[in-house]
């Protein structure tokens, strides 16, 4: 049996005394694209951050093809395959499109390899090579979730963790992203999606959980819980 791309199992994580996930067990299987969906606050940034080493879990595990990482600080995250998109973009603002785009490749020594992958991520997203010269920093909203993707992508990952795709975007644009986002994962790369449109997380994902006051409530096939009465009327308004 193929190996679990990545393996929570009864995560618990916060910030100082404040606990904000509590026993969060899930999984991201090879070439799977999954959401995880709930309220503002419910602890779905928190766990991204714990999947990338930006934060020590106090209790439980992370494991990355059957590697057990839960203490392993974010380099070695990315070493092993994990890139991360966070929430509000974080791009360097000062620094052109073209060498945020390479600092997703800190890691790498294939220069060679690194070029392939620029060129592949002007082509997903021609609007960068247009303006590769350009500050990131003068980019709009949309513009700048293209760089951050693109630089995710530089990383070479097995494992793209996105957080937050649609945040303050034109429904144009977050329909062009998830088009892109269908494309590397059909290429292989596993992605793990949080995503404030229900609708749009579910539509694009294979399975999906439910995280709710740091805890994983519901699972299951993303289409079933599209489905589903209580999902329904909770995160989409529909009765």
């Amino acid at each position: 049996m193929a190996p679990r791309k990545l393996a929570v199992a009864n995560l618990q994580a916060g910030y100082g005394d404040v606990q904000v996930l509590w026993d969060v067990t899930m999984e991201v299987g090879p070439g799977e694209l999954v959401s995880i969906i709930g309220s503002n606050g419910a602890g779905k940034t928190t766990l991204m951050r714990c999947i990338s080493g930006l934060l020590v879990p106090t209790a439980g595990s992370i494991e990355v093809d059957d590697k057990v990482m839960t203490q392993a600080a974010p380099a070695n995250f990315v070493r092993a395959g994990i890139a991360h998109v966070p929430e509000g973009r974080r791009l360097f603002s000062a620094m052109s499109i073209r060498d945020n785009l390479l600092m997703g490749a800190y890691l790498r020594r294939d220069k060679a390899g690194i070029a392939v992958d620029l060129e592949r991520v002007y082509a997903m997203f021609p609007i960068l090579a247009e303006r590769r010269w350009q500050d990131a920093g003068t980019l709009s909203g949309g513009e700048q979730q293209m760089c951050a993707i693109g630089r995710g992508l530089m990383a070479s990952p097995s494992l793209l963790l996105i957080d937050e795709l649609s945040l303050g975007l034109a429904p144009r644009v977050v329909e062009l992203l998830s088009e892109s986002l269908r494309a590397v994962n059909k290429s292989g790369v596993a992605i793990l999606l949080v995503e404030q449109d229900v609708m749009n997380a579910l539509e694009l994902a294979d399975r999906a959980y439910v995280i709710d006051h740091g805890r994983v409530t519901m699972s299951g096939p993303a289409m079933s819980l599209a489905n589903d009465p209580a999902i329904r009327e909770a995160y989409m308004g529909l009765a």
